[in-house]
């Protein structure tokens, strides 16, 4: 571990750390809203450790709260979840090895662990991403969620507190200096206007799945290696939404 972290640099480092703590509070908050539910400890916590999806377990956690069957709870998780099968593509690369390897790759891959690999070019630097932000968040969330169930008993009305509105800001912060990029732009404004225009008609959890097509309207990346290297000289980096874009479609092919 301490030479992946040798591997990154120190703005990314703070990124992670950033984005860790933005889940410690959403996962306290997951579990206080549990228990204070009537749910008991362990069903948070085995869905933190087993699933480890924070979107997913509150969509499963509210469809039981509000009388819904498991059935229905987990057809909502997965619905949830199918969002992260391009990112596996995307990030391919950096689950190569022994099965075991890839299987507990599988398990770490959220939004944020598949974002900080697509913005790395070299090839280590996106395996020490994926990997760090991966094993970070896994330990965080699933302390974060054990110390909100143990308080959730004295929390009593947990959506006073707004814990819920602090994981989307910090992801609203990072996803922000990408629109810089016109392709990217078009490409985030179209799919937000998808999954709001459907969100009134479709089950929750299937809007961000609509958001989806705006991928059909990103533009191709404008930077090219020299321009990336004429780019560094001149003490600007290129490398942010570029890269990521670029990356994905390169897994496509």
């Amino acid at each position: 571990m301490r030479s992946l972290l040798r591997t990154l640099e120190h703005a990314t480092l703070r990124d992670i750390a950033l984005v860790c703590v933005a889940d410690a509070l959403v996962g306290a908050s997951f579990g206080a809203i549990s228990v204070s539910g009537g749910l008991p400890l362990w069903v948070p916590m085995a869905l933190s450790l087993l699933v480890f999806a924070g979107g997913s377990q509150f969509a499963a956690v509210g469809v039981v709260l509000s009388g819904g069957s498991a059935l229905a709870a987990v057809a909502t998780g997965l619905v949830l979840n199918a969002r992260l099968l391009p990112f596996g593509f995307a990030v391919s690369d950096v689950l190569q090895g022994p099965w075991w390897r890839r299987l507990l790759g599988a398990q770490l891959l959220t939004d944020e662990s598949a974002a900080f690999a697509l913005q790395q070019h070299d090839p280590r630097r996106r395996r020490a991403a994926f990997w760090i932000c991966g094993v970070a968040l896994f330990v965080i969330w699933n302390l974060a969620v054990l110390l909100g169930g143990v308080a959730g008993g004295l929390i009593g009305d947990t959506d006073v507190l707004g814990l819920d509105a602090a994981f989307p800001a910090v992801l609203l912060a990072l996803v922000l200096p990408s629109l810089r990029d016109r392709g990217t732009r078009t490409a985030a404004l179209t799919g937000a206007a998808a999954a709001v225009a459907v969100t009134p008609f479709v089950p929750a959890g299937l809007p961000v799945l609509f958001a989806l097509v705006g991928l059909l309207f990103a533009g191709r990346p404008g930077a090219t290696p020299h321009a990336g290297k004429a780019g560094k000289a001149a003490g600007t980096d290129p490398a942010g939404p570029e890269a990521a874009v670029s990356a994905v479609k390169q897994e496509a092919r």
